[in-house]
């Protein structure tokens, strides 16, 4: 039979060898698919499309986020905010490589919570579009928008806003 501290030092242990179960859990409370798109002038379009995974957790938990990082093998760690709370730490996975096994890591080991598998579903189909290079294009840029318009109840995005200024033909 097992003591209380010996229950402890197990759970204790199981923290500290990280499963995908246990990170779909953390994600889905935690975790955020965020696709932002920035008016870049250089950009042949004028916008990059730029897709990131992230979890925040308060500086005294970012032991964990380096746990994360380790389970999958890329990753960085970094500030996500200082205030007069504290600092925020974030994992962030940025790039198609990485993100394109992280996809792979997610349709393996669906998410719980509908919205945020609807958000992952999303995401998926702009990564996607990205590894086409659809993103290139006019039309690409504008599906993607429309896209990403739904994921995380965003609020209208500016791109569609001053694509939609743009196109309008003077009456």
């Amino acid at each position: 039979m097992l003591t209380f501290s010996e229950n402890a030092m197990s759970a204790d242990h199981q923290q500290e060898r990280l499963d995908a179960n246990w990170i779909v859990g953390f994600v889905d409370g935690e975790g955020c698919f965020h696709i932002s798109i920035n008016k870049i002038n250089k950009m042949t379009l004028g916008w990059q499309v730029l897709p990131e995974f992230r979890i925040v957790q308060d500086q005294h938990n970012e032991h964990i986020l380096y746990k994360i990082q380790e389970y999958f093998g890329f990753g960085t760690v970094t500030v996500n905010r200082k205030d007069h709370h504290g600092i925020r730490k974030e994992f962030r996975v940025r790039g198609l490589k990485n993100l394109n096994q992280l996809l792979g890591f997610f349709r393996d080991h669906p998410l719980k919570t509908t919205s945020k598998q609807q958000n992952f579903e999303l995401f998926s189909i702009v990564i996607e579009k990205m590894n086409k290079r659809e993103h290139l294009t006019q039309d690409g840029l504008d599906e993607i928008a429309e896209i990403v318009s739904k994921m995380n109840r965003h609020p209208r995005l500016k791109y569609l806003e001053s694509s939609e200024t743009i196109r309008q033909t003077p009456k």
